[in-house]
């Protein structure tokens, strides 16, 4: 990955795009210290798909999230007793 300072980023933005499309990420710093990253939106896409979702995405989606939790009635098998006498 190449490295871009974020000045020259600004300054040579079509060249900064060109060849993150061509070559890859490309990484910006700020002050020696990396900063951001512009990526190829297919590679983009590809991490977001990969992502698993947040708690609060979860919690909030209009899935179903507790089917299941509570068996049904009569189909939980129960555990004998042992006769120790």
């Amino acid at each position: 990955m190449a490295a871009w300072q974020v000045q020259d980023a600004k300054a040579r933005f079509s060249e900064f795009l060109d060849a993150t499309i061509k070559k890859g990420p490309q990484v910006v710093t700020r002050r020696g210290v990396e900063t951001a990253v512009l990526v190829p939106i297919q590679e983009w896409n590809r991490l977001q798909r990969a992502a698993r979702p947040s708690l609060k995405a979860l919690l909030l989606s209009p899935d179903t999230r507790f089917e299941n939790v509570i068996p049904e009635r009569h189909k939980v098998s129960r555990r004998k007793m042992l006769d120790l006498g």
